[in-house]
């Protein structure tokens, strides 16, 4: 059912992102404001994604996704008001789409949390995929349906229907029998969640990977999007129709390609996916700058939509992978402000040189910036690091105090004492080094590792945490990878109990 709802809510999407980019067209002939259209529909993203995720981690998701159903309708019936009364400029179209965009980026996090805790581990790759269908198959149903309309009504009509289609989409959610988790901790603050949520991904080696690869991905991809309407106008008899056929095709190809994705993920990594996925997008957008006709341009279209949803599903399953239940609606959000971003800014940029030269020189250099970008980051490896277990293990008890303590109290102090054999320092350390990370991630304000300079065996841990409920969400965040980590700390460990664990609480003094 909210597969059908995404596939829905995409359909509007691309209805929404055809008719402005055509309707931007019979506005004006710069380059710059066509590619605007596609900055306008991403930079919201770019912007509030982090928000939205936090939201989406801390709210009812299902009623959150319903109201960004209802929130697109509004806009769209907005940009219904305004051609009726001959108030569409291109600036309003613009802040039309924008606001557009604000909808795209309220719904994306809340939609990428959810998946996972619709199938088990193993088949998220698979589900991943099937989005990737959804999407693509509303890359040619959404451009189809717009085009058709705007030929045979006007543009008018696409917005009509797409503001139809995302209140049925909104009550469909309302159907959706979701059990709200319950925890008995007071829920995260909105500011707290988007500090912890930037510093899990900070702290992640494997995002930094994800979100590097996947923006110099789309900062040179966007160019054939951005530009694809001037793109149409320009072959031979270049209409309407074309860019729609030109859209489907590229759709078309993505879901032929989804179809032998496992089979791609036996045979190759997930790094020889995006960097043959990359090659072959930017040998697309080349056959595309040169097409004469639309008869040579789909068929190229074809090909990079099977290389957009390689590179797009290999890295997007990365960042999944990397991310426990507890975070995803905050890391996905930041993953997709890298997309968002990337596309915003590619879109201004190769919009702006197709200003300066021409759009096929743009598509050119957009191409070979492709290759440039993957031969720079070739060292940065989405397969470096190991997949790691990150499913909840409910397997330590908060702690239980001798005194009565508010759950805001703080900030909280946290000492472990270990005694390690002077001659394994150097492997506890490296240890510890990853311990870092994991408490940082969890949202530790700050941690050190101190050496007692009189018993070179004893080593005392601290972290702060930044209040008495934020020290016990950690109890709440524990996944099978913190406990495997625990366990190697452990095993340094020579004293006949476990480590001393010590909490302090800051005891609030007056300053005279």
């Amino acid at each position: 059912m909210l597969w059908a709802v995404w596939l829905t809510a995409n359909v509007g999407m691309w209805m929404n992102d055809v008719a402005a980019a055509w309707l931007m067209t019979t506005l004006t002939s710069s380059p710059i404001m066509v590619a605007l259209v596609q900055t306008a529909s991403t930079l919201p993203v770019f912007l509030l994604g982090l928000p939205s995720g936090a939201l989406a981690d801390i709210l009812d998701r299902r009623r959150y996704f319903m109201v960004t159903q209802f929130w697109v309708a509004v806009v769209a019936l907005i940009l219904c008001a305004a051609i009726l009364t001959d108030a569409m400029t291109p600036p309003v179209l613009l802040a039309l789409t924008f606001a557009n965009g604000i909808g795209l980026a309220m719904r994306w996090p809340v939609f990428a949390a959810i998946v996972p805790e619709l199938v088990p581990r193993m088949q998220l790759p698979a589900a991943l995929a099937l989005n990737g269908i959804a999407m693509n198959a509303s890359r040619i149903a959404g451009p189809i349906i717009a085009g058709a309309l705007i030929a045979g009504a006007g543009s008018v009509y696409v917005f009509v229907l797409n503001a139809l289609m995302s209140v049925a989409a909104g009550f469909v959610i309302m159907r959706w029998k979701h059990q709200q988790k319950v925890s008995s901790l007071p829920g995260e603050r909105f500011l707290g969640a988007i500090r912890v949520g930037v510093q899990y991904v900070s702290q992640s080696a494997r995002m930094h990977t994800v979100l590097l690869r996947v923006s110099v991905f789309f900062v040179q991809s966007t160019a054939l999007l951005a530009l694809l309407p001037l793109v149409a106008r320009q072959l031979h008899q270049g209409n309407a129709a074309t860019y729609t056929v030109l859209l489907a095709s590229m759709g078309g190809g993505a879901i032929v390609a989804a179809m032998f994705l496992p089979r791609l993920r036996e045979a190759l990594t997930r790094d020889a996916l995006v960097r043959n996925g990359t090659l072959l997008q930017t040998a697309a957008m080349v056959v595309v700058s040169l097409a004469p006709n639309s008869l040579v341009a789909a068929p190229a279209m074809v090909v990079a939509g099977m290389a957009w949803i390689a590179v797009a599903n290999s890295i997007t399953v990365s960042a999944q992978l990397g991310l426990p239940d507890w975070v995803r609606a905050r890391g996905m959000s930041i993953f997709q402000m890298a997309i968002m971003g990337s596309s915003a800014f590619g879109a201004a940029l190769w919009g702006q040189v197709a200003t300066l030269t021409t759009v096929s020189t743009s598509l050119q250099l957009g191409a070979a910036a492709g290759i440039l970008a993957m031969l720079l980051t070739r060292r940065f490896k989405l397969d470096a690091v190991a997949d790691e277990d990150l499913s909840p293990a409910h397997v330590w008890k908060p702690p239980v105090t001798a005194v009565p303590v508010d759950p805001h109290e703080g900030p909280v102090m946290v000492t472990i004492d270990y005694r390690i054999d002077p001659a394994q320092a150097a492997e506890f350390q490296q240890v510890m080094q990853e311990s870092r990370s994991s408490r940082l991630r969890h949202g530790a304000l700050s941690w050190e590792l101190f050496r007692d300079t009189s018993d070179p065996a004893r080593y005392i841990e601290y972290f702060i945490d930044e209040s008495w409920v934020e020290h016990l969400r950690r109890f709440d965040r524990v996944t099978a990878a913190d406990v495997a980590l625990r366990e190697r700390r452990l095993a340094f460990h020579l004293g006949d109990g476990p480590p001393l664990v010590s909490r302090y609480i800051a005891e609030p003094l007056s300053h005279r």
